[in-house]
């Protein structure tokens, strides 16, 4: 982990917000005058009179606070990817899975003794003298089947050296699903409408607010095993990294928070329009590519040897990892690709020669990009008061 500070114009910055009162007795003619003393107990908090300048004059835009650095590990075949995450006082290191299609914050309490919470890291808030009880119960499940419930606290969270106060799952409960997960729990950056407990604040709500990110972005890199060999992937929270993508970011607006929804305009195979159009998600913590089911059956469609198994869903031919074809969506005005190669995910292992698509159905009305659409587009989700999407071919 590492952390680099960003203070734009310091010098300027700093002559702007020492605000201490200083002694001076201004000679006014024919005036009064009125004599300041300086206040002993006054702190310098350069971050608090940059806030203040910032919203004062909202044209000014002097960047004080921070990046945070969080580099990935891709669990194999770029099934998921996670990242440590730093909790309490002292800190105890947990391995969260970065989401951006859920909200809470968990991971397994040290009371937990399910085997699935026994598989991992478990926090101990008894060992943190930075803990806050709150007592109120949680619960959340996933479009797999998973689930987990327990208790909500408070502690100082450390993303990547970016630090604040945040409500924390504790889960007392997981289901059997999680125990074979390498790692220890969730870290939700989807929007506070959809974090399970209502009133909860996010993270990033968290840390925007308390101006501790130099933008109020958190940039993805997921890099594939096939062009990276799974190695390099990074989340940075309050930055952007420019070698990581090539041309310019295309920012696409939200048009529902809750997840990070946006409209797709269409769907295509080699440039040629395949006529769908959907609302769909931006989704890390999926990991294929989920399209209604006539989107499904025309993108497939396409590539030869495709099949719909009714057990197995979109199967296509293991050789098409060596395909130069490309599907693209259309997000923005501008088409986003994802090689056909990347559609052959994993071999059926049964000798068929067959491996299930990246690309699968039953999403109608809500399709899900997950990290086989990512780990070929960088992506930046901006949470201004305009929230939006920032995409760009990743640079390879």
């Amino acid at each position: 982990m590492r952390i680099t500070a960003l203070v734009t114009l310091a010098t300027a910055i700093l002559a702007f917000t020492d605000a201490s009162p200083i002694a001076r007795r201004p000679h006014l003619s024919g005036g009064h005058s009125v004599p300041l003393t300086r206040n002993a107990s006054y702190k310098h908090n350069t971050r608090a009179q940059i806030a203040k300048l910032n919203k004062r004059y909202p044209n000014l835009q002097i960047l004080a606070g921070s990046i945070g650095h969080v580099p990935l590990t891709d669990v194999s075949p770029d099934l998921e990817y996670y990242g440590t995450v730093s909790v309490g006082t002292p800190a105890q290191n947990v391995k969260l899975d970065f989401d951006t299609g859920s909200s809470d914050i968990w991971f397994p309490s040290s009371s937990c003794t399910t085997t699935a919470c026994l598989a991992h890291t478990r926090f101990n808030s008894a060992k943190s003298t930075s803990f806050q009880a709150d007592g109120r119960k949680w619960s959340i499940s996933y479009g797999d089947g998973s689930s987990a419930s327990g208790i909500l606290g408070s502690d100082l969270v450390s993303v990547g050296g970016i630090s604040v106060r945040q409500t924390i799952g504790l889960a007392t409960k997981e289901s059997s699903q999680f125990g074979s997960s390498p790692e220890d729990g969730l870290f939700g950056l989807g929007f506070n409408t959809i974090e399970s407990v209502s009133g909860v604040k996010t993270f990033l709500d968290n840390a925007i607010a308390a101006g501790s990110l130099a933008q109020p972005v958190v940039s993805v890199f997921l890099p594939s095993e096939r062009l990276f060999n799974g190695q390099g992937g990074e989340y940075l929270f309050g930055g952007i990294d420019a070698t990581k993508y090539t041309g310019s970011l295309t920012y696409i607006p939200v048009t529902q928070k809750g997840y990070w929804q946006i409209l797709v305009q269409d769907a295509s195979y080699n440039g040629v329009s395949l006529g769908q159009t959907s609302q769909g998600i931006v989704d890390t913590g999926t990991t294929l590519i989920i399209v209604g089911d006539a989107a499904a059956a025309s993108i497939h469609k396409n590539i030869p040897g495709s099949v719909n198994d009714p057990n197995n869903g979109w199967l296509v031919p293991c050789s098409a990892a060596s395909s130069t074809a490309k599907i693209g969506f259309k997000l923005g005005g501008v088409t986003f690709n994802v090689p056909v190669a990347d559609l052959a995910y994993e071999d059926l292992g049964d000798g068929s020669g067959n491996c299930f698509s990246g690309v699968q159905g039953g999403q109608d009305g809500l399709w899900i990009l997950g990290d086989v659409f990512i780990k070929n587009n960088y992506c930046v989700f901006s949470q201004t008061a305009s929230p939006s999407i920032g995409i760009a071919p990743l640079a390879f």
